[in-house]
């Protein structure tokens, strides 16, 4: 809005100071206040096209006179460019037939004011007055449908606003400047078109490549102008969509106090950004490498914009060696390099712009000319001259692509399929409609076409400043970048890019340097995100890629390894059949159940013996039967647990550690019973002979049986994956599905055993010199110890050891039966025969107590 006024101010100022006309009463006429500007180059046709460029680059006003110097030889080549492309047009027959273009070309010097009564001018006619039929109040007729110019966006900012109040429509060439994005608008420019893509394409294609690169920590500068400010908000926007921070963001302008460039400099000086965007105009560029140059900074990758970045008069400056940047494709235009050499000193004089390049090229004077040290002599040689002006291979080809647009836009008006119509009257808003329509291709292969928005394809060649062999500065194109292409595949690279000081590897630009996988990212208090600090990812999680914001949680079955970059599966932990521990009670269980076997064999062979017929043998077998079972069940607690070990191996332990108990508690029954039948008028032991024996066996362990049915039924243990206990490993185990099941098991077995405890300790004093209970009152005291001590063992035990802890408990126990029941009997056997007598047995000498 503020550049708006500002326009509107000047163009009001323009109007009131010198570009506005008078009336008179009689007769009626209108006449221009001030002299009107004489085209720098002209020629007369049926219809004429206007052109204006900056072939000065200053002007100084004296009395409304204007100075013009120094010559700009490159915007001197944009206007013969127009000359060429009208006289090539002219002589084509399929495109005008019968019609012959004219031109005026006029000089803006590079000034907002001139640009603007340039405009103005061909607005009203080009003719300082006008008929006196004419009303002051009417609009002389516009003497150009359309014209080429200007080069920069401050001065076409104006005068597309005049010339659209006119519906003359603009394209502009646009070669530094012309590209502001806000051109784009055609609320506020309808009239507007143009050869060279907006800066909104060019500030994502910077944006793109300095992201492709790597570069996250930059410095960036422009001019202060149209050109640069809007161009550097657009790269901004882009810069952040792409992750990448700004150090310093300066502007100027060469109007401004030379302290403002100095402070820049100095910015740039003391920056840590190795990577520099310089969105300039090229005075502007000009200045800041002659003020760098005065005290070199640290060695920079410049990269820029299309304005600057294949100006020749840069290659001096060594210190941009390895600058890359985007600049508009450039091209040979056929047949324009004769054009432009076939000048000679005759033709000059008929122009004084010619005629001022001949003498500046040259330094001499053409004969009628003022100025010059000495008289041209004819032995100038313009194939000779090595400046921008014979320079062909360049951007020309805007020019010569917006000239030809405006003749197919003229040819779609007046002309059909056979012939054109020079008389036909149209408006120039019909040119304007035709302009959005055309699209052809030119001589040397481009394609012309406007978009909605009035612009072309975005189409950049991407420029590198390369040292030659001499140890001079060229440019190469080592890529293009294409926005028509699909997303991610606008940019191509075709060359090896040189970089800063000939450098061959990518340069490095970071704020902070890359956080490798495994940390992540936490950005520094008070500073751009592109400032952070690497934090290792916390317990349990995972980074995989560089620069990570934020950790990953690894799944509950999977664990960091030790560089938290990849989430490996936890180790599933069990007591395998391999481990040392599971070897070790493998042996005790084993060598268990063959002692076992080994005193059922012992028993046997002595079966008729009277210390084994002294308490039923068949309780006995019996319970050498179990104790072999409990042995032997606790395999089943060793190896990878599955549906059928977990219910196999609780049942097994419960039932066989009933039946065991049983037994035990079957030969304290016999013996309370003995003793009490041997008391005058008892008859006990016919209430519990064998059969009875026998019987309350099966009655005790069917209960367990049923027990365990209803806990198998109901919620059996099924193996499941313990991911609380340890975070590092997975504890496969057997869970209890029913812990009222499991409790219910082990409870009826502890009461079993305390029954048993109580009935053995109340027989132990009974008068025989083998009385069995006591050996049953400290098994069951073993007994009852080792499972009373195995509740606080087994919740507290870590992973596999836990089921260990039950093994152990299993094996202790069933050892301690073993051996308070059996080895007391088995010494006698075999070592004491003597003893093992039936009349020792009932020998009548009192135990010792205990």
């Amino acid at each position: 809005m503020q550049l708006t006024s500002i326009i509107k101010v000047l163009e009001s100022l323009l109007w009131l100071t010198g570009l506005r006309t008078t009336c008179k009463a009689e007769p009626v006429s209108c006449r221009l206040w001030a002299e009107p500007l004489m085209p720098s180059l002209s020629m007369n046709g049926d219809f004429i096209i206007g052109g204006i460029f900056s072939i000065h680059l200053y002007t100084t006003s004296i009395q409304n006179a204007y100075t013009r110097q120094p010559m700009s030889f490159r915007e001197l080549r944009f206007a013969r460019a127009m000359e060429f492309t009208i006289h090539e047009i002219n002589n084509r027959k399929d495109l005008l037939p019968g019609i012959t273009l004219g031109y005026q070309i006029h000089d803006s010097c590079a000034a907002v004011p001139m640009a603007v009564k340039a405009a103005l001018q061909f607005t009203n006619g080009m003719e300082p007055f006008f008929s006196d039929t004419d009303s002051c109040s009417k609009s002389a007729a516009a003497a150009v449908p359309a014209l080429v110019g200007e080069s920069t966006s401050t001065p076409s900012i104006s005068i597309t606003r005049i010339l659209g109040l006119f519906g003359i429509a603009q394209v502009i060439l646009g070669y530094h400047y012309a590209t502001c994005a806000c051109l784009s608008d055609k609320h506020e420019y309808p009239a507007f078109f143009r050869t060279i893509p907006s800066d909104h394409h060019q500030a994502a294609a910077i944006a793109k490549i300095v992201k492709y690169f790597g570069w996250t920590w930059i410095g960036a500068v422009r001019s202060d102008s149209d050109y640069g400010n809007y161009g550097m908000a657009s790269f901004l926007k882009a810069a952040q969509e792409e992750g990448i921070c700004v150090e310093y963001s300066e502007s100027y302008y060469r109007t401004q106090p030379r302290s403002k460039l100095e402070r820049v400099a100095n910015v740039i000086r003391r920056s840590t950004a190795r990577v520099i965007v310089a969105f300039l105009a090229t005075g502007d560029m000009k200045l800041l490498l002659e003020e760098l140059t005065r005290q070199p900074p640290p060695l920079l990758q410049w990269i820029g914009s299309e304005a600057w970045i294949i100006e020749p008069e840069f290659l001096r400056f060594n210190m941009c060696a390895g600058a890359i940047g985007f600049g508009v494709p450039r091209s040979v235009i056929p047949g324009f390099r004769e054009f432009l050499l076939d000048l000679s000193p005759a033709q000059a004089l008929k122009s004084p712009v010619l005629t001022e390049f001949w003498e500046s090229s040259f330094s001499c004077s053409l004969k009628g000319s003022s100025g010059g040290a000495r008289e041209c002599d004819g032995s100038e040689d313009i194939r000779a001259l090595q400046n921008p002006y014979t320079d062909t291979y360049t951007t020309s080809n805007l020019v010569y692509k917006a000239t030809y647009a405006i003749a197919h836009a003229i040819h779609g008006v007046i002309c059909n399929d056979t012939q054109c119509d020079k008389s036909a009257k149209f408006t120039p808003w019909q040119i304007l409609d035709q302009l959005k329509r055309v699209n052809f291709t030119t001589k040397n292969g481009f394609q012309v076409s406007f978009d909605s928005s009035g612009d072309p394809v975005a189409v950049y060649e991407l420029i590198n400043w390369q040292v030659k062999e001499d140890g001079g500065l060229d440019f190469v194109t080592v890529g293009q970048y294409d926005a028509s292409r699909p997303r991610g595949q606008e940019l191509s690279m075709n060359r090896a890019i040189s970089w800063m000081g000939g450098q061959t590897e990518v340069p490095r630009s970071v704020c902070s340097e890359s956080c490798p996988p495994g940390t992540r990212k936490t950005v520094q208090k008070g500073k751009p995100v592109c400032c952070y600090d690497c934090i290792p990812c916390a317990e349990g999680e995972i980074s995989n890629m560089t620069d990570s914001f934020n950790c990953i949680r690894c799944s509950p079955e999977f664990w960091p390894n030790t560089q938290r970059d990849s989430c490996l599966p936890k180790p599933v932990e069990f007591l395998s059949w391999d481990d040392t521990l599971s070897i070790i009670l493998t042996v005790f269980s084993i060598s268990g159940a063959f002692i076992a076997v080994c005193v059922v064999a012992v028993f046997y062979k002595h079966r008729t013996s009277p210390i084994i017929r002294a308490n039923n043998s068949e309780l006995s077998f019996l319970l050498l039967f179990s104790l072999t079972l409990c042995f032997l069940c606790s395999l089943t607690f060793i190896g990878r647990p599955s549906e059928w070990s977990c219910m196999l191996r609780h049942t097994v332990f419960g039932i066989t550690f009933v039946l065991c108990i049983s037994c035990v508690l079957g030969k304290t029954i016999v013996v309370l019973m003995a003793f009490r039948a041997t008391l005058p008028g008892s008859n006990t032991m016919k209430w519990f002979g064998p059969p009875q024996q026998r019987l309350s066996v099966l009655a005790f362990t069917l209960i367990q049986v049923l027990i365990c049915v209803l806990w198998l039924t109901i919620s059996p243990p099924l193996p499941f994956k313990n991911l609380q206990q340890y975070k590092e490993r997975i504890i496969l185990e057997c869970g209890l599905g029913s812990a009222i099941g499991f409790w219910a098991v082990l409870g009826y077995i502890g009461f079993l055993a305390l029954l048993c405890f109580i009935l053995a300790f109340l027989a132990r004093k009974l008068p025989d010199n083998f009385n069995e209970a006591k050996f049953i009152t400290f098994s069951m005291l073993i007994f009852c110890a080792v499972w009373v001590t195995f509740i606080p063992a087994y919740v507290s035990s870590p992973g596999k050891f836990t089921v260990a802890v039950e093994i152990f408990a299993i094996l202790a126990s069933s050892f301690g039966l073993f051996i308070c029941i059996f080895a007391p009997k088995c010494f006698i056997i075999l070592f004491r025969p003597e003893q093992n007598t039936k009349k020792h047995l009932m020998g009548k000498v009192p135990s010792k107590a205990l």
